[in-house]
């Protein structure tokens, strides 16, 4: 018989990234257990946490499919002010 078994999608010990954020799986970071105590956080198998952050950049690869002309990445830019000049302060 094949059965789903929590224990057997455990997400990894999470790695401290500072004192507020930690990571479990690469570019997924969470607010650190500790510091949720008014609503705590729930387990969740790792396969729901990965099909969640690939939605997630389904869902960004539409929007700029739909409504971006073009795409800029940070290294793109370079120090470069942003298409329409710097930002106003």
């Amino acid at each position: 018989m094949i059965g789903f078994r929590l224990a057997a999608q455990r997400a990894p010990e999470p790695r401290r990234i500072n004192d507020d954020v930690v990571m479990r799986h690469d570019h997924v970071y969470e607010i650190a257990p500790e510091k949720m105590t008014i609503i705590r956080q729930i387990d969740m198998p790792a396969w729901d946490t990965m099909r969640i952050v690939a939605s997630r950049w389904d869902h960004l690869a539409w929007m700029h499919d739909h409504w971006a002309d073009e795409v800029l990445s940070a290294e793109e830019l370079d120090g470069e002010d942003p298409p329409g000049g710097p930002p106003e302060t």
